[in-house]
């Protein structure tokens, strides 16, 4: 048996995954997470704030020393929306080399997209239906379209839990901002013929945790836990009423998810309403999963 590390650095979160691989399979997976940001004022100023930066680079040294202590053979390391779009993602990037000696790879939401659909496949036991994975993230949302392991189309748009709640806030102007962003590609996939979603992300994770009232949070229960709508938006009207205070005492949200969670609620309630979807399938293997497929060629089926 093998050991791997991957490290995601998102808009809100870092996440590492450590995972046990024998042969062409993921045995045994454990994953953590830590709020770091990297995303505030991105939207706005186009650049990691100095805060932002020292406080990231000190977590991937964290995460780097953890991975290395678990004796991984190898550590992936992948940066996203807030990375990619920051003036200075690359000056991180090299801060965090010169570090730790690990590689982060920017990836574009195109790539994003793809990861993430493979990390889905590892974890689905139905592979034959059209199925529609949505990844709402800190500073983007992807869509991405497929049947099986025949991935037929996606999209990304800077639409994120992060990004919506700097830019807009929470009133009523939230929900008509996010529907403009993402009305194009809701068109395209109102033309398809969608029998499944699964959701991925902090955002979707959070929900069914908080659906659940689980605290501490429990991978194995989220991961496949179904949610309709009429849960999300009974969900979204009680954090609605609720200061950032009462939300982070909540069982089952992340106290720094507390400020950003409405924004990405709505953001889910916008494309199930629009695409006229009644439920979502949560999925706990997403793309630090499917970076772990990429890097080693694991076997999906």
């Amino acid at each position: 048996m093998k050991k791997y590390a991957a490290i995601d650095i998102g808009t809100n979160s870092m996440r590492l995954l450590l995972a046990d691989v024998e042969g062409t399979r993921i045995l045994h997976r454990s994953k953590e997470i830590n709020t770091t940001r990297i995303g505030q004022a991105v939207d706005q100023e186009g650049l990691i704030t100095k805060e932002g930066m020292e406080r990231n680079l000190q977590a991937f040294e964290d995460f780097v020393k953890k991975a290395r202590a678990y004796q991984a053979e190898k550590i992936f390391a992948i940066a996203t929306s807030a990375v990619r779009d920051a003036k200075n993602g690359r000056d991180f990037v090299q801060a965090a080399f010169d570090k730790t000696g690990i590689t982060i790879e920017i990836l574009t939401g195109k790539q994003e997209a793809e990861m993430g659909y493979r990390g889905v496949l590892m974890g689905l036991e139905y592979l034959d239906q059209e199925t529609l994975v949505i990844d709402i993230g800190g500073g983007s949302t992807e869509f991405i379209l497929g049947q099986g392991i025949n991935l037929q189309e996606l999209i990304s748009e800077n639409v994120g839990a992060v990004r919506m709640t700097e830019r807009v806030g929470e009133g009523e102007a939230l929900e008509e901002a996010i529907q403009k962003e993402i009305q194009a590609a809701i068109e395209r996939f109102k033309r398809k013929k969608i029998t499944q979603l699964i959701g991925i992300g902090g955002t979707i994770t959070t929900l069914a945790a908080l659906h659940q009232e689980l605290d501490p949070y429990d991978m194995e229960k989220v991961h496949n836990y179904s949610l309709c709508i009429e849960d999300i938006d009974t969900i979204k009207e009680k954090l609605a009423v609720l200061t950032i205070e009462e939300r982070r005492k909540l069982k089952g949200i992340h106290p720094k998810r507390a400020d950003i969670i409405v924004a990405g609620v709505t953001i889910l309630q916008v494309i199930m309403k629009s695409l006229t979807i009644p439920s979502i399938i949560v999925s706990e293997y997403d793309n630090l999963e499917g970076l772990v497929h990429e890097k080693l060629q694991l076997t999906i089926l």
